[in-house]
């Protein structure tokens, strides 16, 4: 198999700290109902061995044990995955997909693996489009339509035949052992079913009488079953992953999504059969004094987090205070900058070429922080001109929140930062062998074309729809791994991982404290403020600054360890019910 390494982009050049003015549009606000939890988190965890955080204290557990028994990173991350799929169905799962950052430490590489799903071959840019105009996302989430080809199981087996060390079926036994004997269903997961904001879940059988029996929704503390998974799971556990790309589950996947009562898709055996995972290369740039790593397209995530710490770089940010205006300020312009790009050039580059190294080089990044006045939101930001930049318009696609985040890291010193998801609360809705199917192909752009120009993430046949998942590691100067991060939340994981970064590394807080910040985001549309936190009182200052603003929940879900000279340090975001822990 054809090795991977770093690709290092020089941006060593002093960027200078100039100008501008403010606000575009609004996008259409498409976020998951999530109320607020306050910013109190439990104490910061610490272990000398090993680590794993995670969005469900079960799915920790699951990875623990797998740590416990000498497993490695990867072992750990697929055993708190197909966890995660169970007790957490809302966002993750094997009818889903991933990013996966991989660090081996005793062979110092760095690669990952891309687990996004794939549409099916015989779709293409009118997959969403009826009598020639897009469809609503509304009616575009739910049902066979918008469903991928699942890409996370490939994309763990191919890393597990690489790094793992315990035998594949060891991985199973505590998701099988919970979906026979039962798990309690969380109070987040009980408000979203009484919300009801997946319409699909609530009226496709057999969801609905999984997730809602006797016609209502589950409640909190209940415990439920799953034999179906288990037993899915027993056969990929027994056969490895053709079980779920070939033969009975296959088969029952196609079906379900070909004949749904709502917007059938074209998933068929064939594009189950052919799917493949994709080792690739991680992208690396300087920050300071660290090295930041992320995934590359079709991605989004790795490259607007890069390009928003390389604006950054013309900041002295140490000086300025965490919480401040000024700190929201400058992190929002240079988001406005990284999501202007995003819309336009990114996407999956097997398809449509995308300008990364013109998007990170060094002098255009520089002529991207000029455009930052230091006391003003810029008026409008658009798209700049990177060099290898072709003519394209602006993708419009939604982009849900409904997403997970896990992190390990074992005591060989090897790690893994994962981000998995089936796009939307409850993914389209459709469920099989007791597992949700996603809606990821809604990450695509709903138009195909714009004013005669081509949209760089338009659908395709067995292309992969960008995402916002941005999984990152950083390395000191030694090379040394220092710290691995990500979270859910839609296109906003980008302000949230980038924000997470900069607590880290330039404001010196350690995880709980970073974790702890309240949220601000900006995708150059408007101006998020958490609600119930002290930022929601800057809105007037910012408003005179010329953002438009709202003040509204920000669910972010960071799982993130660091690692330090004598120990391992992990915290769970508290807005969801994660947890850390060692061993």
């Amino acid at each position: 198999m054809k090795l991977f390494y770093l690709l290092f982009i020089n941006i060593s050049v002093l960027l200078s700290s100039h100008v501008a003015a403010v606000s575009s549009p609004p996008a259409q606000e498409i976020r998951e109902p999530e109320a607020a939890t306050g910013l109190t988190h439990q104490q910061l965890i610490r272990s000398k061995q090993a680590m794993v955080a995670a969005a469900h204290p079960l799915a920790v557990q699951a990875g623990q044990k797998i740590l416990a028994k000498g497993g490695s990173a990867v072992d750990a991350a697929i055993a708190t995955q197909l966890m995660l799929g169970l007790v957490e169905p809302q966002s993750s799962g094997i009818g889903g997909g991933a990013f996966i950052l991989h660090w081996h430490k005793a062979g110092q590489r760095l690669t990952s693996f891309d687990g996004r799903e794939t549409a099916p071959a015989a779709v293409d840019g009118n997959l969403f489009t009826s009598n020639g105009k897009p469809l609503d996302w509304r009616a575009a989430y739910v049902g066979g339509k918008s469903v991928g080809v699942p890409g996370v199981l490939k994309a763990l087996a191919m890393a597990h035949q690489q790094y793992g060390r315990l035998p594949w079926p060891a991985l199973f036994d505590d998701a099988i052992t919970a979906a026979e004997q039962g798990f309690d269903v969380t109070p987040r997961m009980a408000r979203h079913l009484a919300m009801g904001w997946n319409e699909g879940v609530k009226t496709l059988a057999p969801a609905k009488d999984y997730f809602y029996p006797g016609g209502q929704p589950l409640t909190a503390g209940q415990t439920i079953t799953n034999p179906d998974y288990a037993r899915v799971l027993r056969a990929i556990a027994k056969e490895g992953v053709i079980a779920f790309y070939q033969g009975k589950n296959a088969e029952e996947l196609v079906a379900r999504v070909q004949t749904a009562a709502t917007n059938p898709g074209a998933i068929s055996l064939d594009d189950l059969k052919h799917y493949q995972a994709v080792e690739r290369e991680v992208l690396c740039q300087p920050y300071r004094q660290y090295q930041i790593c992320g995934m590359a397209p079709p991605s989004s995530g790795g490259i607007a987090v890069l390009q928003i710490l390389g604006i950054l770089s013309a900041f002295e940010l140490d000086q300025v205070q965490p919480g401040s205006a000024q700190a929201v300020h400058l992190l929002s312009q240079a988001a406005r900058l990284a999501f202007a790009d995003r819309e336009r050039y990114l996407a999956d580059a097997d398809f449509s070429p995308v300008p990364v190294a013109g998007l990170l080089e060094p002098a255009y990044l520089a002529s991207r922080a000029k455009l930052i006045d230091p006391e003003k939101n810029l008026q409008t930001v658009a798209a700049g001109q990177p060099q290898g930049a072709a003519p394209l318009a602006d993708a419009t696609a939604p982009e849900f929140e409904n997403t997970s985040h896990l992190s390990v890291v074992d005591q060989y010193g090897n790690a893994v930062s994962m981000t998995t998801s089936i796009e939307n609360v409850f993914g389209s809705g459709l469920m099989v062998n007791g597992y949700l199917l996603n809606n990821q192909l809604t990450d695509f752009s709903l138009r195909a074309e714009v004013d005669g120009k081509r949209v760089a993430n338009r659908v395709e046949g067995s292309k992969r729809p960008r995402s916002s998942m941005a999984p990152m590691m950083v390395f000191d100067q030694h090379n040394n791994l220092k710290l691995l991060t990500g979270s859910p939340g839609g296109s906003r994981i980008i302000n949230y991982v980038a924000q997470n970064l900069v607590a880290v590394l330039d404001w010196q807080l350690n995880l709980e404290q970073a974790i702890n910040l309240p949220r601000f985001t900006h995708r150059n549309d408007y101006l998020a403020l958490e609600a119930g936190t002290p930022l929601a009182e800057l809105a007037p200052e910012l408003e005179a600054m010329g953002y438009k603003v709202r003040v509204q929940d920000l669910n972010s879900g960071i799982h993130a360890i660091e690692v330090k000279a004598d120990a391992l340090e992990g915290v769970a975001d508290p807005r969801r019910e994660g947890t850390a822990a060692g061993f």
